[in-house]
C-alpha cells in the first residue's frame, strides 16, 4: 500500500485536555499558546490556547510531512500542494446566531480552530487564500465575523498575507422594523460555475415528481429549471473549483434533516444559490414525499402557506402574514399531539443525503470549467471542530455538547464516520455517510469503512471498539430511536 493509499483511510482525533476550552473572544486573533519551531519568532498568546495545539497534533498524526515534524522545515500542507497553490478554507458559517439558547460555541466553527488553519496553509506558501461560506439567507455576515473570524483574517491580511473573506451567498433577507427585504443577485453570475451531474446526480432516481423537490424559505419555481429527470445542476462558487486545496472546516452538530452534520454535509456552503439544493420533497412519506412521515392536514396546509409565501417574498408584509399563518399551524398541530416537524426533518428524509453527496462529488471530480472528470481535481482536507459539539435540533437550535475534539482526514466520508461513533451515534444508520462509501463510477471512499485506519490521541485503535466521548448526543426529535448507536461492554476504549 502507498503512502496516498494509506493517509487517504486515515482519520485521527485528538483530545484537549480541559472540557470546551475555546480561548475566549478577548484573545482573538488567537495566537498559539507556546512558541513551535516551524514558527520560530511567530506571536504568543499570554493565555492558554489548547485549541491549537490540537489542531497542530492532527496534522502530525495524518503523517503530513512527517520526516520534518518537530523541526522549523514542517510544513504538513506542503505534503499536499505545491508553493503558489489557491487553497479555499470553508469553514461552517451558518448563521451568526444560535435561535435556541445554545450560544455561538456550539453552532458555528470557532475562529481559534480557523486561526491554527490558516497559518498552517500559509507555511505552505500559497499565491492566494479565500476563507468562504454560504450561510443561509437570514444570516448577519458582519455580525458572524465579529465573532473572532475577522480578527484572524484582518491579523494576517494586516502582515502581508494574501487572504481574503468571500461570502458565497447570491441571495440574502433582512428583516427590519417587522418588514421582510430580499436582495437577489448579490454576486455576478460570473463568480459562479454550473456543474450539471444529469443522469449521474443521486438525485436522478426520485426525480419522477422533480417539482416537489424544495428548500426552505425559496420560492419553488426556482428550483425546476436545476432539477429534473436528466438534469441536476448546482451553482458553485468558483473560487472553490479554482482551488488546488480545500480545507473543510465543519462544526459537529446533529442534524434535523441529514442527522448528522460534518465534512460531508458542509459542502452545501460552496453552492451560491440555495435553490439549487434540493433539501426534502413536499408531501408526507405515503404521498411521495417525505417533508414529513404521514399525512396531517396541518402540516399540508403549511406546506401550502409556505409555498405561498416563498411565491411571494418581494411582498414584505404579505410574506409576513404567511410566515406567521405557517407557524400557527404547526403550533395547532403540536397541540393536537403533532410533532410540528416538517421540511425534511426527520429520519425518513431521503433527498438531503443525496444533494450533499453529489456537491461532495463536485468538489472532487468537477474541473475549473464545471466538467467533471475521471479523477481527482484537488486535495480535501477536512478539520472537524467538536470542542464544543451540537446535540438536538441542529443546525440552528444546536445545544452545546462538550466534547474537546479535534478531529481530521483527508476524506470526508471518513470524518464522517469517526465523527458519528464519538458522538455515539451509528453511520450506518445515518444515510448521509453510509452512502458516501457505496457509491460507484465517481467514488467518494474507494474502499469501506473496516479498513479505516484510526488514530486517538496519536494511538491505534479499532474502530468497533470506540465508545462515545460522554454520555452521546442527543439526536434530533425527528432521528430519535432510529440513529443511536448501541453501545455494549466491548465499547471501552477511552478517548479523553
Amino acid at each position: 500500500m502507498n503512502k496516498d493509499t494509506c493517509q487517504a483511510q486515515r482519520v485521527v482525533a485528538r483530545c484537549g485536555k480541559l472540557p470546551g476550552a475555546y480561548p475566549s473572544l478577548d484573545q482573538a486573533p488567537y495566537h498559539p499558546g507556546e512558541l513551535y519551531p516551524e514558527f520560530p519568532g511567530g506571536s504568543v498568546s499570554v493565555k492558554p490556547n489548547l485549541v491549537f495545539g490540537q489542531v497542530r497534533d492532527v496534522l502530525a498524526d495524518l503523517g503530513l510531512d512527517q520526516e520534518h515534524f518537530g523541526t522549523s522545515a514542517w510544513n504538513p500542507l506542503g505534503a499536499l500542494v505545491a508553493p503558489g497553490a489557491k487553497i479555499v478554507v470553508k469553514p461552517n458559517w451558518v448563521l451568526h446566531r444560535n435561535e435556541g439558547p445554545g450560544g455561538t460555541d456550539c453552532l458555528i466553527t470557532h475562529a481559534a480552530v480557523l486561526r491554527a488553519v490558516l497559518d498552517y496553509v500559509l507555511l505552505a506558501k500559497p499565491r492566494e487564500v479565500v476563507v468562504g461560506d454560504a450561510p443561509i439567507q437570514d444570516c448577519d455576515f458582519e455580525a458572524l465575523l465579529a465573532l473572532g473570524s475577522r480578527a484572524v483574517v484582518d491579523y494576517f491580511a494586516g502582515h502581508g498575507f494574501p487572504v481574503r473573506l468571500v461570502d458565497f451567498r447570491r441571495t440574502v433577507l433582512s428583516v427590519s422594523g417587522g418588514k421582510w427585504e430580499v436582495r437577489e443577485n448579490m454576486k455576478p453570475l460570473d463568480q459562479y460555475v454550473t456543474v450539471d451531474l444529469g443522469s449521474e446526480s443521486l438525485l436522478e432516481p426520485i426525480s419522477a415528481d422533480a417539482d416537489h423537490f424544495r428548500v426552505t424559505k425559496y420560492d419553488p419555481r426556482l428550483m425546476r429549471p436545476h432539477h429534473q429527470p436528466g438534469r441536476h445542476r448546482y451553482l458553485i462558487a468558483r473560487d472553490v473549483l479554482e482551488a488546488d486545496l480545500v480545507v473543510n472546516l465543519p462544526k459537529l452538530k446533529t442534524h434535523k434533516k441529514a442527522g448528522l452534520t460534518a465534512a460531508l454535509k458542509n459542502l452545501v456552503g460552496i453552492n451560491g444559490n440555495k435553490e439549487y439544493l434540493p433539501h426534502h420533497r413536499k408531501g408526507s412519506a405515503g404521498q411521495g414525499g417525505d417533508n414529513y412521515d404521514r399525512f396531517s392536514l396541518l402540516k399540508w396546509l403549511a406546506e401550502q402557506v409556505e409555498d405561498l409565501a416563498n411565491r411571494h417574498r418581494d411582498k414584505s408584509a404579505f410574506y409576513g402574514f404567511c410566515q406567521k399563518l405557517n407557524y400557527g399551524l404547526l403550533v395547532m398541530n403540536m397541540k393536537m399531539g403533532g410533532d410540528g416537524e416538517v421540511e425534511g426533518s426527520w429520519w425518513g428524509n431521503d433527498t438531503v443525503w443525496r444533494m450533499c453527496l453529489d456537491l461532495n462529488r463536485v468538489l472532487l471530480y468537477a474541473d475549473q470549467q464545471g466538467v467533471l472528470q475521471n479523477g481527482p481535481m484537488r486535495r480535501i482536507l477536512s478539520i472537524a471542530d467538536a470542542v464544543v459539539a451540537g446535540e438536538g435540533e441542529g443546525p440552528l437550535k444546536s445545544t452545546p455538547y462538550a466534547m474537546n475534539v479535534i478531529l481530521g482526514s483527508l476524506n470526508p466520508a471518513a470524518a464522517d464516520w469517526l465523527a458519528a461513533l464519538l458522538m455515539g451515534l451509528d453511520p450506518e444508520k445515518l444515510p448521509i455517510i453510509n452512502h458516501a462509501f457505496h457509491l460507484s463510477g465517481r467514488p467518494l471512499a474507494s474502499y469501506p469503512p473496516s479498513d479505516l485506519d484510526c488514530r486517538m490521541n496519536g494511538q491505534s485503535v479499532s474502530l468497533s471498539s470506540l465508545r462515545p466521548v460522554g454520555p452521546g448526543a442527543r439526536p434530533a426529535r425527528g432521528w430519535l430511536g432510529h440513529c443511536e448507536r448501541a453501545i455494549t461492554s466491548e465499547n471501552v476504549t477511552p478517548l479523553c
